[in-house]
């Protein structure tokens, strides 16, 4: 390897460079938001993850407030991070 590509690939390696958070901040966030959903549906008495013939509005709205969320984390996961 000459000097000339050597002293590039140290300024480049040197950079700081926009990489994407992708995978890992998408599935941190999900996380939280199931944490957020779980906690919901403890505080109205239900289990997450049990279904039911009809869902009540408690639940409902549990479930609006996680599609919510997890909107959010599609927009996180696209978010190019320094």
């Amino acid at each position: 390897m000459n000097f000339k590509s050597f002293a590039l690939f140290l300024t480049a390696a040197a950079v700081p460079q926009l990489v994407v958070a992708g995978p890992l901040a998408y599935g941190i966030c999900q996380t939280g938001c199931n944490g957020l959903a779980v906690a919901c549906y403890a505080a109205a008495r239900f289990t997450f993850g049990v279904a039911l013939p009809a869902a009540p509005p408690v639940l409902i709205a549990c479930n609006v407030g996680l599609g919510g969320c997890m909107a959010a984390c599609a927009v996180v996961a696209l978010t190019p991070t320094p």
